[in-house]
């Protein structure tokens, strides 16, 4: 039994859920290798028309550059500014090692991301001093193992840990005791709250609901007509301090997939079949290096006017055959309505996953001589690399796909 309040449902007497987000993590990363552009400018990002920035230093903030920002806008905003090209690997590589450090202070770490995690300390206090002490050493070991920034905030519940660290940014510490929560809370304004987009954030500000506190005390019915009632009492909880969700280490994946964007609008049906092959395999191999199936395979497609349409069809028998995704994934695509508009992004996912081998298969499947060949490829590929073997139809160059971040699998 944890300590402090550390069980489930209890309510802590100590600020023992850390959130620690790393500071501008890619650009972090970069300037290691980059001293000289320490205090400069500086975002990650290709130098391309549809490229968009992935990280952005302090001082490129100061300037209005954000990441997930165009890197047209951001140069317009900050004619001095300097890209890097993103270096995922190298990212990756960051990641496993401030992760490792979190590990040792407690094995109650939930990765959020490549960049942040929940650590439950609860358990912790006895070893190595009350959570804030867990803060300092934790920030300083970062540090020290890796050159890294990094901010923390410490709760009583997940979601006030997570604001605390924004409001920590950049490379400090925020502590709200579980006393003091909802005085931290309510003047905050009313977009601070998960899941408070743009449009939810005007309807409720219509009905003069503009901080958390105008929120907490707004009825809950009345909560309800305005933005539903799943909404409703998830957003009335936590903007009165209820959140009783604990620090979890195993995430059960809900989907598997990949995603790209065009450097340029493609109509060419050819590139597009080429692409939803590519990630179809991609999709493959990863559900099968994760040990699952998936029940059902969905398209997305962005066209050049930003619609966005997803598609999806259940199959008979779960699968995680590249074969079965890609022609699952190009019927899908073929039966869109219109197929004459320009494409600017298209994806391929895996959903409704379950343990590899655990469905009510018939004994003889037609697609073992398919998983036989699957087996083969992931083991070359296993000794010599991604490129060890390659369809043909994608050895095309990829001048096509820009986004980086879009050909990466979320770690």
């Amino acid at each position: 039994m944890w300590c402090n309040g550390g069980m489930r449902g209890e309510r802590r007497t100590e600020a023992s859920i850390l959130h620690v987000d790393m500071d501008s993590f890619f650009v972090s990363v970069e300037l290691l290798d980059r001293p000289e552009l320490v205090g400069l400018p500086v975002a990650s990002g290709n130098d391309t028309s549809r490229s968009v920035v992935s990280s952005a230093s302090y001082e490129a903030r100061r300037f209005g550059v954000r990441s997930a920002m165009p890197v047209r806008r951001a140069k317009q905003l900050c004619p001095e500014l300097v890209l890097i090209p993103p270096t995922f690997e190298k990212y990756r590589r960051a990641s496993r090692q401030v992760m490792a450090v979190f590990q040792e202070f407690t094995p109650l770490v939930e990765p959020l991301s490549i960049d942040e995690a929940f650590l439950d300390v609860a358990g912790s206090i006895r070893l190595f001093g009350p959570p804030a002490e867990i803060a300092r050493l934790l920030r300083e070991r970062v540090r020290e193992r890796t050159g890294l920034p990094a901010s923390v905030g410490l709760a009583g519940t997940k979601f006030v840990a997570k604001l605390a660290s924004q409001r920590a940014k950049p490379d400090g510490v925020l502590e709200i005791p579980p006393e003091r929560t909802l005085d931290f809370l309510h003047p905050l304004p009313i977009e601070a709250m998960w899941g408070v987009g743009r449009a939810t954030a005007a309807t409720l500000q219509s009905r003069a609901i503009h901080t958390v506190g105008d929120l907490a005390r707004e009825p809950l019915a009345s909560l309800q007509r305005l933005v539903g009632l799943a909404a409703a009492q998830k957003l009335h909880d936590l903007a009165n301090g209820r959140d009783p969700r604990s620090v979890v280490t195993e995430r059960h994946e809900k989907s598997v997939g990949h995603e790209e964007t065009f450097a340029t609008d493609v109509l060419n049906r050819a590139v597009l079949e080429r692409e939803l092959l590519r990630l179809s395999a991609r999709t493959g191999e990863r559900l099968r290096a994760k040990g699952l199936e998936a029940r059902t395979i969905a398209i997305k497609v962005r066209w050049s006017d930003f619609e966005t349409v997803t598609r999806s069809r259940t199959l008979m028998e779960a699968t995680n055959v590249t074969r079965r995704i890609t022609e699952t994934a190009r019927a899908l695509f073929a039966d869109l309505d219109d197929l004459r508009r320009p494409v600017r992004l298209i994806g391929v996912r895996g959903e409704q996953l379950i343990d590899t081998g655990s469905s009510d298969a018939a004994l003889w499947s037609d697609d073992d001589g398919l998983r036989a060949v699957d087996q083969v490829v992931d083991e070359v590929r296993g000794r010599f690399g991604a490129s060890g073997v390659t369809p043909a139809s994608l050895l095309t160059g990829r001048g096509e796909v820009v986004d980086p971040r879009s050909l990466q699998p979320p770690d």
